[in-house]
């Protein structure tokens, strides 16, 4: 079963030639009241990319959990601090990546692979430099990978929650550890922003994208779920990269859209 983004929505936009047909709405949040105005929006065809929660299965990615951990040492969006890292214990904690491993050849063929700087080395895409990661508390990361909420870098890296306000996150702001200019292991500004694109469209544009079910039990037929399930074609796809993307695929030999 997948949750609907517009149920609930408090603000509602339509256009003023058809004033009984919304082109999307939002989700207040819970110190925020609804109200009623003009307001000039844009609309765009950017798509809006099928996402799954973004968890590494295999030991090729211990780099980029590895340096995300060292960087920052806490979960980047509450302020928790891991007081167990001095023991090499995280539980609870996750690297998150920001433009999740499913898209990966998205990444390189739109060009968001030129942010990169901190890279393995020649042939490495960047999907997984820590530049493209954040350590977040585990359930925070579900959250921000169904874009529930983004950081926005142009407005003081504020978190904004687009699918209600669960954990109380709305209106802080983003751990200033992840993102010192003197750090080149600093996330990208370009990334973060990209994401929060995404939150946008994902929440806001028409009744909003699916947010797929996550909680398999065990002996549950994930595979059934998925398929009986929205855009079953698109997820399946997301599921298939993410795994792919465990062995290491050479998506660094695509051209690249600068």
């Amino acid at each position: 079963m997948a949750g609907k983004r517009a149920i609930g929505r408090d603000v509602h936009f339509y256009h003023f030639a058809e004033p009984d047909m919304p082109l999307g709405g939002m989700i207040l949040p819970p110190a925020k009241t609804p109200y009623s105005r003009r307001h000039t929006i844009s609309i765009t065809d950017e798509p809006c990319i099928t996402r799954i929660i973004s968890r590494t299965t295999t030991g090729t990615n211990d780099a980029f959990r590895n340096q995300v951990r060292e960087r920052d040492g806490r979960c980047v969006i509450t302020g928790l601090v891991n007081t167990q890292a001095y023991r090499d214990r995280w539980t609870g904690f996750e690297a998150t990546h920001i433009f999740p491993l499913s898209s990966e050849e998205y990444f390189v063929r739109s060009g968001f692979a030129r942010w990169i700087t901190k890279r393995a080395d020649e042939h490495d895409t960047g999907i997984n430099s820590c530049q493209n990661g954040l350590l977040m508390q585990n359930s925070i990361h579900a959250l921000f990978d169904d874009v529930g909420f983004a950081v926005n870098p142009d407005d003081g890296y504020k978190i904004t929650c687009f699918d209600g306000d669960p954990f109380g996150i709305d209106g802080r702001i983003l751990d200033p550890i992840c993102r010192n200019p003197s750090d080149n292991r600093g996330v990208r500004d370009e990334l973060l922003r990209w994401h929060f694109r995404q939150a946008v469209f994902a929440n806001m544009r028409g009744a909003g994208e699916p947010s797929f079910e996550t909680d398999f039990p065990p002996g549950t037929d994930m595979m059934g779920e998925i398929r009986n399930g929205p855009e079953a074609g698109k997820r399946m796809e997301a599921e298939l990269f993410s795994r792919l993307n465990e062995v290491n695929l050479d998506w660094g030999t695509l051209p690249q859209t600068m």
